[in-house]
């Protein structure tokens, strides 16, 4: 994994920082592999009960594509006729964005400053945004005649409605920290030297959660926004009737009637 992504387990946490600074954490090819790689293997390993997605600095979360790559790489394009550039969508952005969207564990995001393109979209597809006081959002897109990618138009209008989120893509602006908030994008709002002790000790948290009962969560939220209400309630009972037989809920339960704190396997 190129060292421009740090990836890390630590009882059972899984933490994935961006490690470009210098560049704002700014996407070139290597780093949008590595964070596919790493994504793809926090969601897949077992050992794995919560993700925290974080950056190095504090000027940038991340600032999406790195355009001074970008603009080789079309260059190249006109010259062969490959139309290879844009590919990056399929090969880097839509393998990321189903891995933390679609893993079945808690992920959370600290937002430590920009957020801008890809960036503002792999925020969006955490679970839970704790985000700086310093920090800020934009969609950038179609500043640089480009259209929604990185999820952001399935994400944005589900945080924030269709007509606001249609509004942000069409005029992107610095969206600040406390009307990311406002708007839902922001889960919490800490202050920016609190940020990282805040997103891990709620992503540990999480990690000794009843991991199981997280990802029916995730399923069944997802699983409502796209379905009719009669089919919503059939796919919690199946959830339902699956968490109920995790060794999770045996211990919860038992820890209720004990009136003890349960110690969750997450499974």
């Amino acid at each position: 994994m190129a060292d421009t992504v740090l990836y890390e387990v630590s009882d059972g946490l899984a933490t994935i920082t961006l490690n470009r600074p210098e560049a704002m954490n700014a996407l070139n090819i290597a780093t949008k592999a590595a964070l596919r790689d790493a994504a793809e293997a926090a969601a897949a390993d077992g050992a794995v009960r919560a993700i925290l997605l974080t950056a190095a600095g504090d000027r940038a979360f991340c600032v999406g594509q790195d355009l001074k790559e970008h603009i080789g790489l079309l260059h190249s394009d006109r010259q062969t006729g490959s139309g290879q550039t844009m590919s990056t969508v399929k090969e880097h952005y839509n393998p990321i964005v189903r891995a933390l969207a679609g893993a079945p564990k808690p992920v959370v995001a600290a937002v430590n400053g920009v957020a801008a393109g890809a960036g503002f979209g792999f925020a969006l597809a955490a679970d839970h945004r704790i985000v700086a006081d310093t920090a800020s959002f934009t969609t950038s897109f179609a500043g640089v005649a480009l259209t929604a990618d990185s999820g952001v138009s399935w994400t944005l209008p589900r945080v924030v409605g269709p007509s606001r989120a249609t509004d942000l893509l069409l005029f992107p602006r610095s969206i600040t920290a406390q009307e990311a908030y406002e708007l839902g994008i922001a889960n919490r709002v800490v202050p920016a030297a609190e940020l990282r002790a805040e997103a891990e000790r709620t992503a540990r948290a999480l990690a000794q959660g009843p991991t199981l009962a997280y990802a029916a969560l995730k399923e069944s939220v997802a699983y409502g926004l796209t379905h009719s209400l009669t089919e919503t309630l059939e796919k919690e009972d199946e959830l339902q009737t699956r968490a109920g037989q995790s060794e999770d809920h045996a211990i919860a339960v038992q820890a209720f009637v004990n009136k003890e704190k349960p110690t969750y396997l997450g499974r």
